[in-house]
């Protein structure tokens, strides 16, 4: 991942100006290391920190047209860059970059090309012939982009809030599959799936389509010039990316560059879950596993750091990246700069536990939807930041464009959870992989119940965090919660401390309007917490919330009716301050 800074239109030209957009693409450093670079045309700068994945040598950032008219800073990879080259014989590309391809398709399409990429992106082009520029981001949201607007006019777009919060009155997360035009001064879809308008599909099942597109997702994503991996947590999506490039490596270019045998990675409390499902998964598909630790200290000691560079409060996302920030820091140190990774199977195939509780078809389509439309204010922004705060990439074959179209082509009602006929979440995706001629996965892996990173690393890991947050948050804080923090106000003490270390590196209220907020249970949006009554009672995104669902489920015990509900302690016990959600600690079940 490459972090990029544009700012376009400012009041100022001076030298000290453009120091100033230098220092702050610097704040950008962590997600491209090894090199920087900056263009500026009149009171226009592309400023560009490179992280070099695909062609190393002659990449660099910002990129060009033949003739330099046409400038671009991008930070992503397009998977499809040399069918896309082979429709533009009459132009000259200088250098190997998949990237340089945007500046020639502009050149030959217009603003009307983005369409044509398959990959994950943002970037930010300047035409010098009319001073025109556009930005766009890629249909999910994979790659962050932020926009603002500074009070001399001008414009800025940049990987991460932190380049672009201290000057700019104003800023907001650019939202995916739109394109910004100067020339019309507005932002534009581009993206319009078929699943987009939330209408119930009706296309039958096929798990051999199913099981071939998502290959082909995988095996794209095996563009690379340097030394890679997957990151093997042992649940159901990471195993079976893991098992598709086991089972194709050797066919692949990039085996000729670094060797057939595929490097797996997985973090967790020792004795976790994770950890000994991993294994047995590394050791069936014969990958060099590395099994990395850390203790709850550790997790809570990287808390701050962990938040500056995810840019947000939200609960869960900060439990979720909290390992995954630790386990990117060793995976660099053993010299791999990009990983595969499983993101975005529980929302397009309704994965979470809560989805147990789906009314019906439609319904369980339309939260689907609201899942994947939200992917870039929680998983991809975790995925993108945790792992770019040091410098390594991350790719998820499950965001492929292809692949969703299929996926949500599907009639819900075989998405849908049916325990009387023998169907769990993600039952599609499961049976499309199931083999028994070749197996990719052992059957108890393949039928594993779903955990979320943040359980699945280890329980503890959670209460470890409530109870550091219990001891930093009164209750007369949380009296108070609503005057301190009138938006999006946390109605959990651990919300609050996050809240608290958020508030500290990003105070103005833009950014405090960057992070969703409402109910959530399991990771549900709003609007599914309505499917079961209790849930209100429990509004918790672990998904050990999910009452009468999760094998190491919470019990729920009856909150005081005298007590205030926004307080964390609805569910304590007022003499102890002991938990009344008891854990049953049983192992999670194969199916």
């Amino acid at each position: 991942m490459c972090g990029i800074l544009a700012v376009l239109g400012v009041g100022d030209v001076s030298l000290a100006k453009r120091s100033r957009i230098i220092e702050l693409s610097r704040r950008l450093r962590h997600r491209g290391p090894d090199w920087s670079g900056i263009h500026s045309f009149e009171d226009c700068y592309l400023a560009h920190q490179r992280l070099a994945i695909v062609d190393p040598t002659s990449g660099d950032q910002p990129l060009y047209n033949e003739d330099k008219t046409v400038i671009v800073t991008v930070n992503g990879e397009i998977y499809n860059h040399e069918e896309l080259k082979a429709k533009l014989k009459s132009h000259k590309f200088q250098t190997g970059s998949d990237c340089e391809v945007i500046a020639h398709l502009y050149e030959e399409y217009g603003e009307e090309f983005v369409d044509m990429l398959d990959g994950m992106f943002s970037f930010v082009l300047l035409d010098t012939r009319d001073k025109s520029f556009i930005a766009a981001r890629d249909a999910i949201g994979i790659c962050p982009l932020y926009m603002g607007w500074g009070l001399d006019g001008s414009i800025w777009f940049s990987s991460e809030m932190k380049a672009l919060s201290d000057d700019c009155e104003r800023f907001i997360s650019f939202p995916p599959g739109h394109l910004y035009s100067s020339k019309t001064g507005g932002l534009r879809r581009w993206y319009n799936p078929p699943w987009f308008s939330e209408s119930i599909p009706s296309a039958p099942y096929d798990p051999l389509l199913i099981r071939e597109s998502f290959e082909k997702a995988v095996l794209k994503r095996l563009m690379t010039d340097v030394p890679f991996g997957v990151l093997l947590s042992g649940g159901l999506d990471s195993s079976l990316v893991a098992s598709v490039v086991s089972r194709h490596l050797a066919e692949t270019k990039v085996a000729r560059q670094w060797g057939n045998k595929l490097h797996t990675f997985c973090i967790g409390l020792k004795g976790s879950p994770d950890l000994k499902a991993a294994k047995e998964v590394a050791d069936y598909l014969g990958t060099v596993h590395h099994e990395l630790h850390f203790t709850v200290q550790e997790g809570i000691d990287a808390l701050e750091e962990v938040i500056y560079h995810i840019e947000t409060y939200d609960v869960t996302t900060i439990r979720a990246s909290t390992p995954m920030f630790l386990m990117s820091r060793k995976i660099k140190s053993l010299g791999v700069k990009m990983v595969l990774s499983g993101e975005g199977s529980d929302e397009i195939f309704g994965g979470y536990l809560y989805f147990h509780k789906a009314p019906n078809k439609k319904e369980f389509h339309e939260e689907t939807c609201r899942k994947i439309k939200a992917l870039h204010l929680y998983d991809c922004l975790r995925a993108n930041k945790a792992t770019s705060a040091w410098g390594l990439e991350a790719r998820v074959p499950f965001l492929d464009k292809n692949f969703i179209n299929v996926a949500m082509d599907l009639d819900p009602e075989c998405k849908m959870i049916r325990r009387d006929l023998g169907r769990i979440e993600k039952w599609v995706l499961r049976n499309a992989f199931d083999d028994d001629e070749k197996p990719y996965l052992p059957k108890h892996i393949l039928y594993r119940q779903k955990e979320q990173f943040s359980d699945g690393v280890g329980y503890s890991w959670i209460d470890g965090l409530k109870d550091h947050a219990n001891a930093h948050v009164s209750d007369s804080m949380m009296t108070n919660a609503s005057f301190v923090y009138p938006e999006n106000t946390p109605t959990t003490k651990e919300a609050y401390y996050y809240r608290t270390v958020f508030e500290k590196f990003y105070p103005k209220n833009a950014a405090r309007l960057t992070v969703p907020g409402g109910p959530s249970v399991a990771c549900s949006t709003a609007k599914a917490v309505e499917w079961d009554a209790a849930w209100s009672k429990l509004l918790d995104p672990s998904g050990r919330a999910a009452l009468g669902v999760h094998d190491a489920a919470y019990e729920e015990e009856k909150a005081p009716a005298s007590v205030d509900p926004i307080l964390e302690n609805a569910f304590r016990s007022p003499a102890h301050g002991e938990s009344t959600l008891v854990k049953t600690v049983v192992p999670t079940a194969a199916v």
